[in-house]
């Protein structure tokens, strides 16, 4: 694994000083000035269409074939919970973080994450910067709301992934002596200086909540004004729905419980049938699904695209014959996951059935006479496009979804169950039965197990969509993939009693030397400390 050398780097696009070289990185011309970005409403408009551009931003840092955008840090995370496991290849561009191995603050794989949200917090800023919210024109206004919504999507990421939580492996204290239990990371605005990002310290995790919320309120306040032109951009459901995810973070049950059933009754969005859901043609691969609320979206012409190889189909379609996970390095479900999930449920198609199983027959491919060779417990969930698994022009030109109602669902349950545990029952039954299958029964009744059952279909209907992670880290869950039968890597047969140390994702070595604010309130590195059983 190659480590990156200590240089400096600025503020990873994160102060005043790298504002105009991220201008590069989000406008069409090289030759742009803040005067023209806040005189011309086409360059304001530029500005907004820059931030689901920058979803799929390629070679953000020129770092390995995972350095492809924001479906590739959902991806990190997936490969870093137990439901997930990657076919062993020596094709896996993964095996980092799937091994716990090399994302100390030296590394590669860490400077790319960092770098990655960083650029994206500063794409929104450039928006905020340049436009008045005391302007008449609504039409900015609108376009506001969909920058103060980004870039609380992005924090909010940020906060969960780089927050210091207890586990069982390594202290809060570091080797510096200082305790860094609940610190987030920087806060960084669309007016800070130079003098002040050189300075400025990893937040807390009130500090933090009270700034998203912030931004929420704004993105709330303007998206009344904006028509949204496409799912790519949030809407006012959108902003219910990071609200929901927000104070399910901090625990504040009322309020996710509330934002939870406002997003579900903002807007026309209908969880997932069976035959969407399975479809070999537009299978999880169209932003037009009545259940996606926000999504990611390419074309042909895009640079992920003509890559050939360095896309989310690419990653996640086992069925498209030109990719990495064609290639072998394929996702697949768990066998313990899977084997918990009913054969009544259509969700548990996702995934190639073992042979002789109930669910063999069930299965539909894009490709029946190809997908012999895939492995058991395949992902089929993630279809190419049009289910053209040849031609990656095609093939990849698709799309995979930052936010669908269902998810509003399970948070609503969850957080009526740590209220009211009957609560939580009442309202998981009642999704499972409309929605995936008639005869589910939540069997539990204990408080605790009723959560543990909500977020397990939570992570059931979720799986591959980068939010697992979030909810194990959450709730201090211990993952599980050392048992017999286990078809995780022999070197990732890790076995944890709480969350795993591995999610407290490091700070880059090169933004501690720009910002002194950060020295020795570094996340201890969790590379190796654990061992494979």
């Amino acid at each position: 694994m190659k480590k990156i050398s200590k240089i400096i780097l600025g503020i990873c696009c994160s102060s005043s000083l790298l504002l105009s070289s991220c201008i590069e990185e989000t406008f069409p011309t090289n030759s742009a000035t803040d005067e023209q970005l806040t005189s011309s409403s086409k360059a304001t408009e530029a500005l907004l269409w820059a931030m689901p551009a920058f979803v799929n931003d390629y070679k953000t840092w020129n770092a390995g074939d995972y350095d492809w955008g924001y479906g590739s840090i959902m991806h990190v995370r997936d490969v870093m919970t137990e439901e997930m496991v990657i076919n062993e290849s020596n094709y896996d561009h993964y095996s980092a973080w799937e091994h716990n191995q090399y994302i100390g603050p030296n590394y590669l794989t860490t400077q790319w994450i960092w770098n990655y949200f960083w650029k994206f917090v500063q794409t929104s800023n450039k928006l905020i910067a340049g436009v008045d919210p005391n302007t008449t024109d609504e039409t900015l206004l609108g376009y506001l709301g969909a920058a103060y919504g980004y870039r609380a999507f992005i924090y909010l990421d940020m906060a969960r992934m780089f927050e210091f939580l207890e586990n069982d492996k390594i202290s809060s204290v570091n080797s510096n002596g200082n305790d860094v239990l609940h610190l987030t990371v920087p806060i960084v605005t669309e007016s800070i200086t130079e003098e002040e990002a050189r300075n400025n310290p990893r937040v807390s995790r009130e500090k933090m909540l009270e700034f998203i919320e912030g931004d929420l309120d704004k993105a709330e306040e303007y998206i009344k004004y904006f028509s949204r032109p496409k799912k790519t951009l949030p809407d006012l459901a959108c902003i219910y729905g990071l609200k929901a995810r927000l104070y399910m973070w901090v625990e504040d049950y009322a309020k996710a419980k509330e934002y939870a059933r406002k997003a579900i009754d903002t807007g026309n969005y209908v969880p997932t049938n069976k035959a969407d859901w399975t479809n070999t043609t537009s299978g999880f691969n169209d932003i037009s699904a009545t259940s996606w609320m926000w999504g990611a979206s390419v074309q042909k012409e895009d640079d992920v695209v003509k890559s050939g190889i360095i896309n989310w189909t690419s990653w996640m379609s086992g069925e498209a014959a030109y990719g990495y996970a064609g290639a072998g390095p394929v996702p697949m479900a768990d066998v313990r996951f899977y084997n918990k999930i009913s054969d009544k449920d259509f969700r548990k198609l996702s995934w190639k059935a073992p042979k002789g199983s109930a669910l063999e027959s069930q299965n539909e491919y894009c490709n029946p006479s190809s997908a012999v060779d895939m492995a058991e417990y395949a992902s089929l969930k993630f279809r190419p496009g049009s289910g053209n698994v040849s031609d990656y022009n095609v093939g990849s030109a698709t799309s995979f979804p930052l936010m669908r109602i269902e998810e509003m669902y399970f948070i609503e349950a969850e957080a009526a169950a740590h209220l009211n545990a009957s609560d939580g029952v009442s309202l998981i039954n009642s999704f499972m039965k409309g929605y995936r299958y008639p005869s589910y029964e939540c069997k539990v009744t204990n408080q605790d197990d009723v959560v543990e059952e909500i977020v397990f279909q939570k992570r059931v209907e979720l799986w591959g969509e980068g939010q697992s992670f979030f909810d194990i880290k959450r709730l201090n869950l211990p993952v599980t993939r050392a048992y017999e039968g286990s078809m995780h890597h022999a070197i990732g047969r890790f076995n944890t009693t709480t969350r795993p140390a591995w999610m407290n994702i490091c700070i880059v070595q090169t933004e501690e030397n720009n910002n002194k604010a950060l020295l020795g309130y570094e996340n201890p590195d969790p590379s190796d400390c654990y061992k494979a059983e």
